[in-house]
């Protein structure tokens, strides 16, 4: 980070610099005095506009670059919400949660090596991040080879951006398999764990502040997501998260019953979702 932020400063302040001499021999030209005898000159270095120009765009470019990055760090839009101190005290949301998880990890990891395999994880979520910011999502953490993506109620359910965003990551995937394959001799794919409730959203941290999401939903879109195996389908989902969605056009739902997940109390109906 701290290298590509040095040479984009480097970069944009030479061209500042260019910017600022060709408004010097412009405003020079205008009072007649040729280029010849004013680069002989001490005065023409000095130039206090030249000097003000190379500053201004210097500290803006880099104010710039780093907020830049620093966006990229968090997300898009976390910066802002961190700037807002929207998080300073911790507040209740209703949000949709959907875990993805890389099938077939360790067998993969074993194939190819961990180098290999920390390129793939890195092309795959490169590949797919554009996929999930188009649906609205909010991509919340990176946990080894598992993403967690988070929507707001309002966001996640219009034009079904939820369900829309795991069936577009299967084809962005299926599209760029003969890539993946001669690259790395697998196609990725991924099972996912589809729910909402409600969390308490707040900054976390001392030394290192985060945004972080708590409460009983997360452990349930894992635990959801964990079954993906057992009933051998790409996605389950709460009903009751299906229920939320108004446009479902080309969705339709397929109950698998309910079940008792892992360290719940209450049974939940799990159901799995196919396209037409």
């Amino acid at each position: 980070m701290l290298t590509t932020l040095i040479a984009y400063v480097l970069i944009f302040v030479l061209v500042s610099l260019v910017a600022s001499l060709a408004m010097l021999i412009g405003e020079y030209g205008l009072l007649g005095i040729s280029f010849g005898a004013m680069k002989t000159t001490l005065g023409f270095v000095l130039n206090p506009t030249l000097i003000a120009n190379f500053i201004l765009w210097g500290t803006i470019t880099l104010l710039t670059l780093f907020l830049l990055q620093v966006n990229d760090k968090f997300g898009p839009g976390i910066l802002l919400k961190f700037l807002a101190g929207n998080y300073h005290q911790p507040k209740k949301e209703e949000r949709i949660f959907m875990f993805m998880d890389m099938r077939s990890s360790t067998t993969i990891a074993e194939k190819i090596g961990n180098e290999k395999y920390f390129n793939l994880l890195n092309d795959v979520f490169a590949d797919i991040t554009n996929t999930i910011l188009n649906n609205d999502g909010e991509i919340y953490q990176y946990v080894g080879d598992e993403i967690v993506i988070s929507w707001s109620i309002k966001k996640g359910i219009r034009n079904a951006n939820c369900l829309r965003c795991f069936t577009e990551i299967q084809q962005r995937l299926t599209d760029l398999g003969p890539i993946y394959e001669k690259k790395y001799e697998v196609i990725p794919e991924f099972k996912a764990g589809l729910h909402y409730g409600l969390v308490m959203a707040g900054e976390i941290g001392i030394i290192k502040k985060d945004i972080i999401y708590s409460g009983d939903v997360l452990n349930t879109t894992a635990r959801i997501q964990e079954k993906c195996n057992h009933y051998r389908v790409d996605i389950l989902l709460s009903k009751e998260t299906f229920d939320l969605i108004s446009d479902t056009d080309g969705f339709k739902l397929i109950p698998l019953g309910s079940i008792e997940l892992r360290g719940k109390k209450r049974k939940i109906e799990l159901n799995t979702i196919s396209t037409y």
